[in-house]
């Protein structure tokens, strides 16, 4: 039915037909890959952070260094899983000169189970004086504190000379000249818990200074208008930067003010560990 010509024509489109078949298979991983490479490259890294991501999570362990339990702030305290009431019989002891000198100490006072106790207190670090009272060097270090029998009669930090400040122990002249340094940047001190944030006072200072002085005057208090003043003048507050400035500035206008402590603790990089503090030098 077909001349010579057409079944010539016909054989060579099936040739044709099948050559491009057999590339197409041939080939095609290759053009797959070509076109796909960069792609893939790009999801492959992305999954691999992301299960890098996850396992770092998994085994993710919050580091708990060691501490005097003295010494615990409510921010701490939440930190380790104390309640509210636990933290507050702590503090209420500590109110009244006295200090927990081992674990079994602590946990008569604050009540705190036996399972919690035995999480943290592996990491309870006391004074070496506290742990060796026989030692010859405890019996040194014990005749530069105020005898027990020896009545103090507590002072006003705010209106303490640099003398009765050297007078305490564990506190030279740097560093009472840096304490009356920091309280001409504030106006005066609110509260002795702020000594609890100043590098250098170590806690037996800190329990000397406590013992011997308190806050019984204000003068020189001057409130932060903490809705009105611009970021530039916020910083200069101590407890403030630039940055944690910005986010307050931020944070009031978007949210009409800033009216109590409740909402100081919403404001990124805000320090909670200071907020009470922090929040008695400013005017809402």
């Amino acid at each position: 039915m077909f001349s010579r010509e057409h079944r010539s024509g016909i054989f060579l489109l099936f040739a044709i037909i099948i050559l491009v078949q057999l590339s197409y298979f041939l080939f095609k991983d290759n053009f797959t890959s070509t076109k796909n490479n960069p792609e893939d490259k790009a999801w492959l890294l992305v999954q691999n952070e992301i299960d890098s991501l996850k396992s770092i999570q998994s085994t993710k362990k919050d580091t708990i260094y060691p501490f005097n339990p003295n010494y615990i702030t409510d921010y701490k305290g939440y930190k380790l899983g104390m309640t509210i009431q636990e933290i507050d019989r702590l503090h209420a002891f500590r109110k009244t000169g006295k200090f927990v000198n081992s674990a079994e100490d602590f946990q008569q006072v604050t009540k705190v189970s036996n399972a919690f106790l035995s999480k943290i207190s592996p990491y309870f670090k006391f004074p070496d004086w506290v742990k060796n009272k026989t030692n010859v060097a405890s019996e040194k270090f014990r005749k530069f504190l105020p005898k027990e029998k020896e009545k103090i009669i507590q002072k006003d930090i705010n209106t303490a000379t640099r003398e009765d400040l050297i007078a305490v122990y564990g506190i030279g002249e740097k560093l009472a000249d840096k304490i009356l340094l920091e309280k001409e940047k504030l106006g005066c001190f609110v509260s002795m818990e702020q000594f609890q944030f100043m590098w250098g006072i170590s806690p037996e200072a800190l329990a000397d200074l406590e013992k011997r002085f308190n806050v019984k005057t204000q003068n020189g208090l001057s409130k932060i208008a903490i809705n009105e003043l611009s970021q530039k003048e916020l910083a200069k507050f101590p407890y403030f930067d630039y940055a944690l400035a910005k986010e307050i500035v931020i944070y009031r206008t978007m949210n009409n003010g800033i009216k109590n402590i409740d909402d100081l603790t919403k404001i990124k990089g805000m320090p909670n560990e200071k907020i009470k503090i922090i929040a008695l030098y400013l005017d809402f």
